[in-house]
């Protein structure tokens, strides 16, 4: 039997009121047909299929493969799939595309940023927080991956900045969806997770340095050991580039099972994916 196909009400969409050439949404759990660790996460509720769109997760790759061609027919554009390595870098969508079309092994980079009309910026992920940027007239789009090492990084800076250059706007301008991603009851991280944020502060001024330290919590009964919130450390280093027009960053991977993959909770699972293109 047929699964039925992807549909809205298996992705997230950023609240934001931009033009309409620009196109985003996140997938969730949902709406694929991988099976278990990689389906639903209770068997026998409604489509029993995941979309899990990982390569390297360990699924079976006919699955794999399915469920990009189904999100990728469901956007109905191509998507320009990086190699993400936990760190700043960011390239081109179009020249990302147009080298995997060519069979060039995929480019390694963790954001994608274009000016242009037709390929999704995507990044994938299981924890780590999807950031999407726009400006408001639908000039240039980019996504970027923010797990902690890539946030202290600066890919999330990195990225906005890219973006406003193509736009040929301000980074003020620029309009941000944080998408679904561990939350700080459940990000469990050690002192050095801490000091690296510090020390990213600390040339911002006292008042950025006690906000940085305000986004860990220190855990009492374990020292040395914090839970951090990576959606207040976002919002800290996009408000400092003056974008004030933020949205998402509520939603947590690790206690909901039901409608995200972690890597965290679970250790064995999918991979969800992040997209913004701009509308030919």
């Amino acid at each position: 039997m047929t699964q039925p196909e992807l549909t809205p009400a298996d992705l997230l969409y950023p609240a934001w009121n931009v033009s309409p050439r620009v196109r985003a949404f996140v997938t969730t759990r949902n709406g694929g047909v991988s099976e278990p660790p990689f389906g639903r996460w209770r068997s026998g509720e409604g489509r029993p299929g995941g979309l899990n769109l990982g390569r390297r997760s360990g699924d079976d790759p006919a699955s794999v493969e399915a469920n990009r061609a189904r999100l990728l027919a469901f956007a109905g554009v191509p998507a320009a799939w990086l190699e993400q390595v936990h760190g700043a870098g960011i390239a081109d969508a179009h020249e990302v595309f147009a080298r995997a079309q060519a069979g060039e092994p995929p480019v390694r980079a963790d954001a994608s940023v274009t000016d242009r009309a037709g390929v999704a910026c995507v990044v994938m992920v299981a924890d780590c927080m999807p950031v999407l940027f726009c400006d408001g007239e639908g000039r240039a789009v980019g996504a970027a991956h923010a797990g902690w090492r890539g946030l202290a990084a600066g890919v999330v800076e990195r990225t906005a900045a890219r973006v406003a250059a193509l736009a040929g706007v301000g980074a003020d301008a620029l309009h941000a969806y944080l998408g679904p991603a561990i939350g700080l009851t459940a990000f469990e991280v050690g002192a050095d997770v801490l000091e690296a944020f510090l020390d990213g502060a600390g040339h911002a001024g006292a008042a950025e340095r006690e906000a940085t330290a305000a986004a860990f919590a220190a855990r009492p009964d374990a020292p040395g050991k914090y839970f951090a919130d990576l959606a207040a450390l976002a919002r800290l280093r996009l408000r400092r580039l003056g974008i004030g027009r933020i949205s998402g960053g509520d939603a947590c991977t690790a206690t909901q099972p039901e409608r995200f993959y972690s890597y965290r909770r679970d250790r064995v699972t999918g991979r969800m994916a992040a997209l913004i293109w701009i509308a030919p």
